[in-house]
């Protein structure tokens, strides 16, 4: 186990809804379902360091995340394996809602502009 990382045993259902409640991170989860690694200050654009060191942590709390150090950055990326072990179909059927829903879309077109 990564340091401040649960194990896949230890990911609470709870605490995975709890923090995908909110859209910047689920506006994360979206973008790291690309299934690569990306540099923490690549994803959200307009965001204040504090605020998103707030919502790393919580992602990787929630078990949601993986966050390893790279250089001067710490590279992301989503525990799908481990996610999709603990709760199938739960993360597709959050995907596949997030790219429905209006306000989603908006934050992600605001915070991770192409």
């Amino acid at each position: 186990m990564r340091e401040n990382h649960p194990s896949r045993e230890e990911i609470r259902l709870e605490n995975v809804l709890a923090a995908l409640g909110n859209p910047m991170r689920m506006t994360v989860v979206s973008i790291l379902a690309d299934g690569g690694e990306h540099t923490c200050g690549s994803l959200l654009k307009g965001v204040s360091k504090s605020t998103l060191t707030h919502h790393w942590r919580v992602l990787r709390e929630g078990g949601i995340i993986w966050q390893k150090p790279s250089g001067r950055e710490n590279l992301l990326s989503l525990r799908r394996d481990d996610l999709d072990a603990r709760f199938p179909g739960l993360l597709d059927s959050l995907l596949s809602a997030t790219e429905q829903d209006a306000l989603t879309t908006a934050t992600l077109n605001a915070f991770h502009p192409k």
